[in-house]
C-alpha cells in the first residue's frame, strides 16, 4: 500500500493540471465523463459532495453531445476526470473552451495502470493456434497514448489505481476535505479487493468455455479472470460489421465450439440471433458501461457482478 500511494503522488504532476487558486475552502466541483468511473469517484466523495456525470448509462461516449447544463458544469468545474485513449473525443474542445482552469485527470495515464492495445480483426487466436507466435498469456501489443483499449475500468486492479489517482487529485484540489477523501478511498479499495475475489470465484468454472462478444470492450475483464473470448462481432459499437467480418465470426463459432454469443443492451440482438441460427449456440447479454443501472456509488460493483453473472449463466454447461 505504501508503494501504491508513493507512485500515485509522484504522478500528480503528469495526470492533473493546476487547480483553481483559492479552491481549497470551496465545495468540490467535480465532473466525470462515464458512469463506471463516476461511480468510483462518487465513492471517494461520499459525504462530501456529488460529482456531475456527463455521459449517462446507455449513451455512447464515442459520439456524445454535451447538453447546455453540462457545459455549465464544465465551466464551473475544479476537477474533470476522464478515461482518455480516444474514448471521449467529444470532450477535447470543451476542455479548452469551457474547463481551461480545471485540473484534468486522464486516468489512462495514471501510474500502475494495466493497459492493452486494441485487438485487430474480429477473430482472436491464442498463441500457438494456426501458426500464431507463442507468447505469454495476456501479452500486450504496442501502445501509444491514443492507441489503447480504453475500457480500463473492467479490471478491479485498475479500479484501485483509478480510485487512488482521483483521491490524491481531490486531496490536492480540496485540502479541507483531504482526511475524508483518504478514509473513503481506503474503504473502496477494501471493497474492490473483496469484489475481485468474488468475481474470480464466480468465473472460474467457465474459464475454458469459448464465447464471442458484440464489440471488443471486455479484454481487461477477460485477462483478469483468464476467460476464453474467441472474437467480436464489431470493432466499435458505432461501426456496423460487414459481410466479411460476419462470415469470419460464423466460421469461428463453428470451429472453436463457441458456447455463447453476447449482445449488448443498446445494440442489435437480431444480429446475434442471425449468427447463431441453427448452431445450438446460446445468446446472452453483456454490458460494459452500466446501461440501465442507477448512477452512483454502487453502479460499478453492480456492473462487475452483472458481467460475471451473465458470463456464468450463458457459459455453464447444460445438464
Amino acid at each position: 500500500m505504501k508503494n501504491f500511494w508513493k507512485a500515485q503522488l509522484a504522478a500528480l504532476s503528469i495526470i492533473a493540471a493546476a487547480p483553481h487558486a483559492g479552491q481549497a475552502a470551496s465545495s468540490p466541483k467535480v465532473v466525470v465523463t462515464i458512469a463506471p468511473v463516476h461511480s468510483l469517484v462518487a465513492g471517494v466523495m461520499e459525504g462530501i459532495g456529488a460529482p456531475v456525470l456527463l455521459v449517462p448509462p446507455g449513451a455512447s461516449a464515442h459520439s456524445y453531445t454535451l447538453k447546455p447544463s453540462q457545459a455549465r458544469a464544465l465551466s464551473a468545474a475544479g476537477v474533470v476526470i476522464r478515461v482518455g485513449g480516444q474514448l471521449e473525443n467529444f470532450l477535447d474542445r470543451a476542455l479548452v473552451n469551457l474547463a481551461g482552469k480545471a485540473a484534468v485527470v486522464t486516468l489512462a495515464q495514471s501510474p500502475g495502470m494495466i493497459l492493452y492495445a486494441p485487438r485487430e480483426g474480429g477473430v482472436w487466436r491464442k498463441p500457438g493456434e494456426h501458426g500464431e507466435r507463442p507468447g505469454k498469456p495476456g501479452e500486450q501489443g504496442p501502445r501509444t497514448p491514443g492507441n489503447i483499449d480504453p475500457h480500463i475500468w473492467l479490471d478491479p486492479e485498475n479500479a484501485k489505481h483509478i480510485v487512488g489517482a482521483v483521491s490524491l487529485t481531490l486531496q490536492k484540489a480540496y485540502p479541507d476535505h483531504a482526511g475524508a477523501f483518504e478514509r473513503n478511498t481506503k474503504k473502496i479499495i477494501a471493497r474492490l479487493r473483496k469484489l475481485d475475489r468474488e468475481l474470480r470465484e464466480a468465473t472460474e468454472p467457465v474459464r475454458s468455455r469459448p464465447f464471442v462478444v458484440f464489440h471488443d470492450a471486455y479484454r481487461y475483464f477477460e485477462e483478469r479472470y483468464a476467460l476464453n473470448a474467441a472474437g467480436a462481432i464489431t470493432i466499435s459499437p458505432d461501426r456496423p460489421a460487414g459481410a466479411r467480418r460476419l462470415a469470419e465470426i460464423q466460421a469461428r463459432i463453428r470451429s472453436q465450439g463457441v458456447v455463447c454469443v453476447f449482445a449488448e443492451p443498446q445494440f442489435r440482438p437480431a444480429l446475434v440471433e442471425m449468427l447463431i441460427a441453427g448452431t445450438g449456440v446460446k445468446a446472452g447479454e453483456l454490458d460494459p458501461a452500466g446501461a440501465g443501472l442507477a448512477p452512483g456509488g454502487e453502479l460499478y460493483f453492480n456492473l462487475m457482478r452483472n458481467l460475471a453473472a451473465s458470463l456464468s449463466a450463458c457459459l455453464k454447461p447444460t445438464l
